[in-house]
């Protein structure tokens, strides 16, 4: 047990030194985060004969719940109400973000020789972007009371929404397509039947979610809430439907209880702690020396689907009618990949060939690594981003 809390001790230390790098150079704590854990991890650390913070299922639980706090605030700055309202604008920019980006990775993966199921899988990793990532980013700069955040957020939930789909069929092909039409019916039932029981749940009980937190101890309306968002993101995950979506839904339900800024006020604490750790997981599972095997589809990944999200996300932009400097934002804003393309390269890794079990798998590791470095320091210059794309324009998104 005391090497076990002084590895964890140890998880904090670095946690902390590398948010205090990420304060003094003004960068954003995110992609640190995720060196740390690579520098730190098994695989660099851990092969000098270093300290080193295993990889193991406690961070990996706590990582866990770092991914459903961060989509439980994204969902409470939505209401049923508001997602109803602005369905037309979501599925609109959604579907041009999933027109663009996921038959362009189906396509790079079919020009370095890939199977289609291959190349699918690929095309899955490139083109959502990282709700968790994303999230926290559009919090820490303050974008998120800004017009471009709605279709920011917007195409966030119709990804996540979209994605769940995506899994449940592509969870099928990789695994030989046993029970083919009907094990992929089955999956998308179950998740569908659970995330309208929520949807129900959002509708309908307002009254239950004001009462549950109607405490006024700070102690017990912080663990009434998790008790609340955690055992309802857990179900989910149990029942093959992704815990980030339910706990959106949840954070809707929570969002017209009248306790939101109240919720924001006591748990954004807790919620960077948690997602602190998540990034930090993410470094932990990336092997540096698995990378000189996904370079080449790496680079051309990176090289084509940068400007393609960018350019995706601003057509977004111009749907909600923004102009066309708050339109490259939302286009910026989208660049960071993380969690769902791990998820998919997980279920990669269970699959028949070589590419799915070793290419495609550092693939995503080295990709997340990059797209989240690249993304969060995109978002932080904009204002060179948009003097670069407008020439001679106004350097700030105007209104």
């Amino acid at each position: 047990m005391a090497a076990e809390l002084l590895e964890f001790g140890y998880l904090f230390v670095v946690l902390a030194l590398t948010g205090a790098v990420a304060l003094k150079l003004g960068l954003s704590v995110i992609p640190l985060y995720v060196v740390g854990g690579v520098v730190v991890g098994p695989y660099v650390a851990g092969r000098f004969g270093l300290p080193y913070v295993a990889n193991g299922e406690v961070v990996a639980l706590l990582a866990e719940v770092g991914i459903v706090l961060l989509l439980f605030f994204l969902g409470l700055e939505f209401s049923l109400d508001r997602l109803r309202a602005a369905q037309s604008n979501i599925g609109r920019a959604g579907a041009i973000d999933l027109v663009v980006n996921l038959p362009l990775g189906v396509a790079i993966g079919l020009a370095l020789g890939w199977t289609l199921v291959e190349a699918f899988l690929l095309g899955g990793i490139v083109y959502i972007s990282s709700s968790a990532i994303v999230t926290k980013t559009l919090i820490d700069l303050g974008w998120i009371a800004d017009p471009e955040s709605e279709p920011i957020l917007g195409t966030l939930v119709f990804e996540d929404l979209a994605i769940a789909v995506y899994l449940a069929v592509v969870t099928s092909l990789v695994l030989g397509g046993e029970g083919g039409l009907v094990v992929i019916g089955r999956s998308l039932a179950i998740a569908f039947g659970f995330l309208g029981v929520l949807l129900v749940a959002v509708q309908y009980g307002t009254g239950l979610f004001t009462r549950v937190l109607d405490v006024e101890n700070e102690e017990a309306f912080v663990l009434r809430t998790l008790a609340v968002v955690i055992p309802i993101a857990g179900a989910a995950l149990a029942l093959g439907v992704s815990e980030a979506v339910a706990a959106f839904f949840v954070g809707m339900g929570f969002s017209t209880s009248g306790h939101r800024e109240t919720i924001e006020r006591r748990l954004t604490s807790v919620r960077d702690v948690f997602a602190a750790i998540f990034f930090f997981w993410i470094g932990l599972g990336t092997d540096p020396t698995l990378l000189a095997a996904a370079a080449v589809p790496l680079v051309v990944a990176v090289v084509l689907t940068t400007p393609a999200k960018v350019f995706s996300g601003y057509l977004g932009g111009r749907v909600y009618d923004l102009s066309t400097h708050r339109s490259l934002r939302v286009g910026v804003g989208l660049v960071p990949r993380g969690e769902f393309s791990l998820v998919i390269a997980a279920l990669a890794a269970s699959g028949s060939t070589q590419v799915m079990r070793e290419v495609i798998p550092a693939f995503a590791v080295g990709y997340v690594l990059v797209m989240s470095a690249l993304g969060t320091v995109l978002m932080q210059r904009s204002d060179l981003v948009e003097r670069l794309v407008f020439r001679g324009g106004s350097a700030g998104p105007d209104t």
